[in-house]
């Protein structure tokens, strides 16, 4: 693996680090991990992450990629397209044009650059079965446009930890602390960073059995009424979370400073 000395983080909420830490004391989030990673190898590392929550493909490449471009990277991560697929029209073509354009911009510039495959969200939300297709046509693109730019794909949806509710936050759409590490070690392996493996596909200890009958059908109303209902109606007003958000980290910063700056 080559050293890298400016790694950039494009994306949406699971690269701004939504589920791992909280607005006040700060997010972290499996970009950040992975940055402190490659970080104690290399204490010159200097790290962006461009990520905001609620972006759809096409708004992170609008929004991102030409800052991205400027900050020079010679490590760089793409991970956007859940969003889009939770929208009524969902075009997997469109979305890994989106994808392909940003992984073309930031490989011709010499940045390495990788990205991941998402999970099957039935396996974690079951209301969400009739999304399963959307999630698989994705992940084929996602693994077309790579192999034609040379991007390394981390295959997380190929492994049966990646649906264990342990690494999810209440809500199942964002990855839990557990959840953002292992997709850090997930990343890290795939790129070869020294010291990596790929124990981040070992099974955790069994769960105890998943409610059943009654006690699992007022989980699923449960989860509508507090998680899923906000988010349509959101959705309906034609708003975002990510609405009139910045970027957390939008300049780089040496990580091994040990001094995150403060969103602006």
């Amino acid at each position: 693996m080559k050293g890298f000395s400016r790694f950039v983080a494009l994306g949406d909420s699971q690269t701004e680090g939504i589920g791992d830490g909280d607005e006040l004391t700060g997010l972290r989030g499996w970009a950040d991990r992975l940055a402190a990673r490659i970080a104690n190898r290399n204490p010159e590392l200097e790290y962006a992450n461009l990520a905001v929550r609620g972006k759809l493909a096409s708004q992170v490449r609008d929004e991102q990629l030409d800052p991205a471009l400027s900050l020079r990277p010679d490590l760089a991560t793409v991970v956007a397209g859940v969003n889009d697929i939770l929208r009524p029209r969902f075009d997997a073509d469109e979305v890994a044009e989106h994808l392909a354009t940003m992984f073309a911009a930031l490989t011709a510039q010499g940045a390495v650059v990788a990205t991941l495959t998402f999970p099957d969200v039935a396996r974690i939300t079951p209301l969400a079965r009739p999304l399963s297709g959307r999630v698989h046509a994705l992940n084929q693109h996602i693994r077309g446009a790579a192999r034609r730019y040379g991007v390394i794909v981390a295959e997380t949806s190929e492994h049966e930890i990646v649906t264990d509710p342990r690494l999810w936050c209440a809500d199942r759409l964002h990855a839990s602390p557990l959840g953002h590490q292992r997709i850090a070690d997930a990343v890290a392996h795939a790129l070869g960073i020294p010291g990596s493996d790929d124990s981040w596909t070992l099974p955790l200890h069994p769960l105890l059995p998943p409610p059943a009958g009654l006690r699992a059908a007022w989980a699923e109303l449960n989860w509508v009424v507090t998680f899923f209902a906000p988010w349509a109606v959101r959705r309906a007003r034609g708003r975002s979370s990510g609405d009139l958000r910045i970027p957390k980290r939008p300049e780089l910063y040496r990580v091994s400073d040990g001094h995150m700056p403060k969103r602006r």
